[in-house]
């Protein structure tokens, strides 16, 4: 009988129905589980679910009975996949399922921040209007999102979701070609050029060793003034110290950000202790978080388990 621990099982919200295996099992779930406590709670685990608590190789060498990691995320940066690969653990995560979700979470950011909208709600807050005494007033700028160009870096499902809103919406879409290459592919521009002449940036590629710090200072200058980056990614893809001066010297015409270099993020980072910034719209981490997401991903996750027990593993990494 397979022994199943989902190891941060609050990750997904309780009114979300998480069916259970159709196979003979027993499961045991925590809500959350620190660092200290992973090898324990694993110890008689077959199978253990994540969605954000590391499994690293110092963790994995004390587990010899697990068979199988499901990362209850598409992001597997928190899991040493070569160490898996290396003594035969399975590792799959979840694929496609935020689509819907992540797309519209953007595009909201996009109108957001082009139309300073809450910019304005901070101004009524204040008092300007009864200060101006004129029936509308303008202390920021409001920028068109039709026949403006959207740069997207990351050509997944996720980035070509993006793309098609964004065009529906009469955008001009660009692919980035990856950073550093020396030729492109059919279809992409290169990565440079989309940062100089994209009205507004949007990341949607993996968190690796190549594309920690992909947009810093270098790249943050090369931006054109008054642009707009927006991070539904992963925190590290953005230099977030860099991206504060960007900011703030006027550079970049705003940001948005629903994903940050450690999460839950404190009043240490960067973006949280710069959150006044009229240009800068943070959320915590929820930019895939529709209810019929969480569903699908809840869903696919047993979908994932289940494949695995019958001898036909899917969305391996």
């Amino acid at each position: 009988m397979h022994q199943i621990v989902f190891l941060d099982r609050d990750t997904i919200p309780h009114q979300i129905t998480l069916p259970r295996p159709a196979f003979a099992h027993h499961w045991q779930e925590y809500p959350i589980t620190s660092s200290a406590q992973v090898a324990e709670r694993l110890q008689q685990a077959t199978i253990a679910i994540t969605n954000k608590v590391v499994l690293n190789a110092d963790t994995l060498r004390q587990l010899p009975q697990l068979k199988m990691i499901a990362i209850a995320a598409t992001g597997t940066n928190n899991v040493d996949l070569d160490y898996c690969r290396g003594h035969g653990i399975v590792v799959s995560n979840i694929r496609g399922y935020a689509t819907g979700s992540v797309p519209e979470h953007v595009i909201a950011m996009l109108f957001a921040l082009k139309r300073n909208l809450f910019a304005y709600h901070r101004d009524i807050q204040a008092g300007v209007w009864q200060e101006k005494k004129q029936f509308c007033f303008f202390s920021h700028p409001i920028g068109d999102v039709a026949g403006s160009t959207l740069g997207v870096i990351g050509s997944g499902s996720l980035g070509q979701a993006v793309a098609k809103l964004a065009s529906a919406l009469g955008m001009k879409v660009v692919f980035a070609e990856r950073k550093g290459a020396a030729s492109c592919r059919d279809g992409y521009l290169p990565f440079e050029q989309v940062l100089q002449t994209a009205d507004t940036i949007t990341l949607h590629c993996p968190l690796s060793e190549e594309t920690t710090n992909l947009i810093a200072a270098p790249e943050l200058a090369q931006m054109k003034p008054g642009s707009l980056l927006i991070n539904t990614g992963r925190g590290g893809l953005v230099n977030e110290e860099d991206l504060v001066e960007a900011l703030r010297s006027g550079h970049l015409g705003g940001a948005g950000c629903d994903v940050f270099t450690q999460e839950p993020a404190d009043e240490s980072n960067p973006l949280l202790a710069n959150a006044a910034l009229p240009n800068l719209l943070l959320t915590p981490h929820v930019a895939w978080g529709a209810d019929s997401a969480i569903q699908a991903l809840a869903n696919q996750l047993i979908d994932n388990l289940e494949g695995f027990v019958a001898g036909h593993p899917q969305h391996c990494v």
